[in-house]
């Protein structure tokens, strides 16, 4: 089963652990070339926001902006890239309404979320998990909706007892999806 990034940003004290750990698996080490960026919503006391791919399903804005197909549909939402196709043109940057797609001038390419799950294992305060979804019956781009369920539901993670997964029954202040 496919899975997604999700989060629930009222615990999070913006220690951008989980940006710096993304930045390492594209062998950097930089709050900039990372596909997860926390900032405040304003004020040194504001709680944190969190910008990252949302996994869209439908009319996904980055994929239809590349015209090389460096970006393709990734099962569960979102989108693969493939550098050898991409032109560096910026389209898919541009096209991403929330701003989750950046680029990096010192890679020359964009950083978008794989939706690999490798920063919810280091959130020391368990903003973020991995929500299983149901994938597609055929090959073509995603366009069922997806199946939401419960961080509770699903296995819980090797740091995370059970019981202190985010609630999700009822939108609070700073939750949202990736």
């Amino acid at each position: 089963m496919a899975k997604r990034l999700r989060y629930n940003m009222n615990a999070c004290i913006g220690c951008q652990t989980c940006s710096l750990v993304c930045s390492t698996l594209l062998g950097q080490h930089s709050l900039s070339e990372s596909a997860i960026y926390i900032k405040t919503k304003g004020g040194l006391q504001s709680p944190y926001v969190c910008v990252v791919c949302a996994a869209c399903t439908e009319n996904i804005a980055c994929l239809e902006a590349c015209r090389t197909g460096a970006l393709r549909a990734r099962p569960g939402g979102g989108v693969i890239f493939d550098k050898n196709k991409c032109i560096s043109c910026k389209r898919c940057v541009s096209a991403c309404a929330i701003g989750a797609v950046q680029y990096s001038e010192k890679l020359d390419q964009p950083v978008i979320c794989r939706h690999c799950g490798t920063c919810t294992r280091y959130c020391p305060h368990h903003c973020l998990w991995m929500e299983e979804v149901d994938e597609p019956e055929t090959d073509t781009p995603v366009s069922t909706e997806p199946k939401t369920t419960a961080p509770e539901a699903t296995a819980p993670r090797e740091n995370k007892p059970e019981a202190d997964g985010p609630e999700t029954n009822t939108k609070k202040e700073g939750e949202g999806q990736a």
